[in-house]
């Protein structure tokens, strides 16, 4: 039988969570992820939230890497000033995922963010981010849905060539693109949706959406498939 393909997925690091009679700190992540991983035909592996040098040896253990969605990226990682409407700050897990996304690309390890994971990606390439936008997000703790249009001739519209409704919570979004990534799905507002690189530097797609949310899983199979 033929291997499952090892994915690593980066998780939060909370402090005082409660399970049981248990109130201590925790390293979590929804469990959609590792499940559509598994759906996809591969195997889940959690990432919390390490010292930055560890990024190259991590990835180094794994066929393909996913950066999950979460918290707002601190504004100082690309320049701007923080708006009153951006979330407070995660120093650690933005070190570590900027980190293992860097040691992602240098490796050619291919590579999957979503929603957060997407704006970290546009930022380790020199990108930056809308700060807010309205109406990507219907209330607070409750996912939407709106359809999102590939960009023909990309990777992602060799995933998925129709246009698609998507499962959605984000308030931020790509700005000025980094370097050498192209936008290969769009809102209709015009909201960059998916940005992925040239098939020459590797399988590296981000998407602004959250798949694990969802019944699709054709974008979680093209990274299995990437990484068998």
């Amino acid at each position: 039988m033929t291997a499952r393909p090892l994915i690593g997925v980066s998780t939060y690091l909370e402090s005082g969570v409660r399970w049981g009679v248990w109130e201590l700190d925790a390293v979590l992540l929804a469990a959609g992820y590792p499940r559509l991983v598994q759906r996809a035909g591969g195997l889940a592996a959690l990432l919390p939230p390490d010292a930055p040098e560890h990024a190259a040896a991590a990835v180094a253990r794994l066929d393909a890497l996913v950066i999950a969605g979460g918290p707002d990226v601190d504004p100082a990682r690309y320049g701007a000033e923080r708006s009153p409407r951006t979330g407070p700050p995660a120093p650690e897990r933005d070190a570590w995922e900027l980190a293992l996304i860097e040691a992602a690309l240098a490796a050619e390890v291919p590579l999957l963010g979503v929603c957060r994971g997407m704006q970290l990606l546009n930022v380790v390439l020199g990108g930056t981010l809308v700060q807010h936008l309205d109406g990507h997000a219907e209330m607070v703790g409750a996912f939407g849905e709106h359809p999102v249009k590939p960009v023909p001739g990309t990777l992602y519209a060799g995933i998925v060539p129709e246009e698609l409704a998507v499962p959605t919570y984000h308030h931020q979004a790509v700005d000025r693109l980094g370097e050498g990534l192209v936008p290969s799905a769009y809102a209709a507002d015009g909201t960059v949706e998916a940005v992925e690189l040239p098939v020459d530097r590797g399988w590296v797609l981000g998407v602004q959406w959250h798949p694990e949310m969802g019944e699709d899983l054709r974008v979680m199979r093209a990274l299995v498939t990437a990484a068998s």
